[in-house]
């Protein structure tokens, strides 16, 4: 049985491009006033994460480093998904394919504030641990 290279090489990079989509979506769904509150903050973070350079758990550790990427990822988007009401999502999906067939997406602005986020959740854990161990 032969691989062919080229439509597989096509159909990974159609999927990753519809996974682009799906999650710039899920951006433009956290921002919009018609999503209930706790499915734009778990919208928001989620995209948060997967456009952060950095992972709960490192992908340098064997099997484990990729578990978060391949089931909390996946797992995460099917329940915002669940929570956003059809109608917002089909616009969000509309906007998003636009935007990046613009090259919209990509902010460094962005890109500082989620690096920021994630240092400061990190400070906030070491100061807790460090509290913690003095007790």
């Amino acid at each position: 049985m032969r691989i062919d290279r080229a439509r597989l090489y096509n159909r990974l990079k159609q999927q990753a491009k519809k996974l682009k989509q799906e999650t710039y979506a899920l951006y433009l769904a956290g921002r919009d006033r018609r999503v209930p509150w706790y499915a734009r903050l778990l919208a928001v973070a989620i995209a948060a994460y997967l456009f952060s350079p950095l992972d709960l758990i490192p992908d340098f550790i064997p099997i484990l480093g990729y578990l978060d990427d391949l089931i909390l990822v996946p797992l995460g988007i099917w329940l915002v998904l669940k929570m956003i009401p059809p109608t917002v999502l089909n616009e969000c999906r509309q906007r998003a394919t636009l935007e990046i067939d613009r090259d919209k997406p990509s902010s460094s602005i962005v890109a500082a504030i989620i690096i920021s986020l994630w240092f400061i959740c990190g400070v906030l854990i070491f100061v807790w641990i460090g509290r913690m161990l003095k007790k």
